[in-house]
């Protein structure tokens, strides 16, 4: 099966909103969607499989806990083994957490730490070997305006995306001359969200006015990254709504 495929993208944290939009969008590149979420999501995760085999795309849904290194490794051979070389791999774990820190406990502190840096690297470093090997190959991580700067209650969030931006920095530095592309980017602002149009007064406007960031922009410029000619490629890319202030 897999010598007939054109290639996979991984998406590890294929939600129902910015993980999904990439997902699509990838899969209109002619790649086949592999999507990851927690096994608690799996019905979720085949909705969306679905949504993307109703529009012509290849999609298999895949229920992993990204924070177990066996499932990682299990995972990535599965792929390559049946679905085919993975050419496209997004990390899109968020775990935004706000607790004041005399309030924050050590067990939501590693927590939020294995979601979001320590599983990024297990995706990191198995899709690097096969990528290497290949030559070739695109390895993209979702971080946040937490990753340049910590805020009040966001101790264990600015933490792990700080960790997981060393951890592009580093990769990018010692796989790009392998010709390897691994990128950043940095979503600073409020995301159309299930999350965002239930809390955000005025949603509709704000939308309207493309004063939050829209999924489907957002996925636009992961396609863009995975496309860049070598001679010219970005490490580090921030997107945020032309409203926000930064």
């Amino acid at each position: 099966m897999a010598g007939d495929s054109p290639g996979a993208c991984l998406v590890i944290g294929a939600g129902d909103d910015t993980g999904g939009a990439i997902a699509r969008a990838f899969a209109r590149e002619g790649l086949a969607a592999c999507l990851v979420r927690r096994p608690r999501h799996a019905e979720a995760l085949e909705t969306l499989a679905d949504g993307i085999r109703s529009d012509g795309g290849i999609a298999h849904a895949m229920p992993v806990d990204a924070r177990d290194e066996d499932a990682m490794m299990a995972l990535v051979a599965r792929i390559e083994q049946d679905v085919g070389p993975i050419e496209a791999a997004v990390f899109n774990i968020g775990a935004n957490v706000n607790f004041p820190i005399t309030e924050m406990t050590a067990r939501v502190y590693r927590k939020v730490w294995e979601m979001a840096a320590f599983a990024g690297f297990l995706m990191g470093r198995e899709v690097a070997r096969n990528m290497v090997a290949r030559g070739r190959g695109t390895i993209l991580f979702t971080g946040a305006t937490a990753s340049l700067r910590g805020g009040p209650g966001y101790s264990a969030f600015a933490g792990a995306k700080f960790a997981l931006r060393a951890l592009a920095q580093s990769m990018a530095r010692e796989l790009g001359p392998k010709n390897v592309h691994v990128a950043h980017v940095v979503i600073d602002g409020a995301i159309d969200s299930k999350f965002i149009r239930e809390n955000l007064p005025d949603v509709d406007a704000k939308r309207d006015e493309g004063a939050i960031l829209s999924p489907d922009a957002i996925a636009a410029n992961y396609v863009m990254l995975h496309k860049q000619p070598r001679s010219a490629w970005t490490h580090e890319l921030d997107l945020r709504p032309w409203k926000e202030n930064w």
